[in-house]
């Protein structure tokens, strides 16, 4: 078990939930705003996507990116910044000829899928450690090269890399990373549950890809939709850190619809009621091998 937890709370996402929940974050303003809510209801960590103030839709803009990040430090709220590395990497297949990209693909190079982290510079971003079937006709595409590609910059910039593992061959090429000496340090490994088609958000998959995991790492859990709280104790009985927020889940119980702090304020409640505690910014830079801000 984890007596020092370490929330995440993830709080936006790229997905269609604006269509299912009238108060996502949108708007720079409003991530940032509920980036500093989450952390002063016990988030020390704020893994941020941004979306097109006008459509919603996910995005990769670095402008947006910046201003987030820049409202977010001009506060008096500390909060360790974690910033998707995970756009540009979506594929769906053409109906008139699979080989080619059909409508919403968007697949770009290492280093354009890096362009806003260069911008902002943050403690931690993610790496998404392997393709996967997404949808039933989309393809998240993350090849080998391209994260060797991206986990070699990152390094070079002392950014240290969320490894997002979604199944266990995530994990197998993550450890090739760690062999080869593009991740250094102490691994920081993320196990994410319940994605179409990935492994399911049950104590069965957790347990299984915590066992495969390499010896002296830090990581954290997470399940999507009505999985999200039981993967929180889940994680904390194995010995892990965790992440909630709106990206995962929109609703707080059964047909009430969440904020990202009163996600937390659950997730804090958990953990309390487990006998664990949830630490701070400063304690979880100490855990994760982060310099102090």
């Amino acid at each position: 078990m984890n007596n020092d937890v370490i929330i995440t709370c993830a709080v936006t996402g790229a997905g269609n939930t604006l269509a299912k929940h009238p108060d996502i974050p949108v708007t720079p303003t409003q991530i940032a705003d509920s980036v500093i809510a989450a952390a002063k209801a016990g988030a020390a960590v704020a893994h941020i996507h941004v979306r097109d103030p006008k459509t919603g839709a996910g995005s990769r803009d670095v402008e947006l990116f910046k201003e987030t990040v820049n409202l977010i430090r001009e506060s008096d709220t500390d909060v360790i910044i974690n910033i998707t590395a995970g756009m540009g990497g979506a594929w769906f297949p053409s109906d008139e000829d699979p080989s080619l990209p059909g409508p919403g693909s968007d697949v770009i190079s290492a280093a354009e899928r890096l362009a806003h982290v260069k911008a902002v510079m943050p403690e931690i971003c993610t790496l998404d450690c392997g393709t996967m079937n997404f949808g039933d006709n989309e393809i998240y595409v993350s090849t080998p090269d391209c994260l060797r590609a991206m986990a070699k910059q990152v390094m070079e910039w002392g950014v240290k890399p969320e490894l997002e593992v979604f199944d266990l061959g995530h994990i197998r090429f993550a450890q090739q990373m760690i062999n080869e000496g593009l991740i250094t340090g102490t691994p920081l490994f993320q196990i994410c549950l319940g994605l179409t088609w990935g492994a399911g958000a049950d104590s069965e998959s957790m347990i299984a890809m915590k066992n495969a995991l390499p010896a002296n790492t830090n990581w954290a859990g997470f399940g999507i939709g009505r999985m999200e709280m039981p993967m929180v104790a889940q994680a904390v009985l194995l010995g892990g850190n965790v992440r909630v927020g709106l990206e995962d889940n929109i609703y707080l119980d059964r047909g009430v619809l969440a904020s990202n702090e009163q996600l937390v304020q659950r997730a804090v409640e958990i953990i309390e009621r487990l006998g664990a505690r949830v630490v701070g910014p400063a304690e979880a830079r100490e855990k994760l091998g982060l310099a102090a801000v």
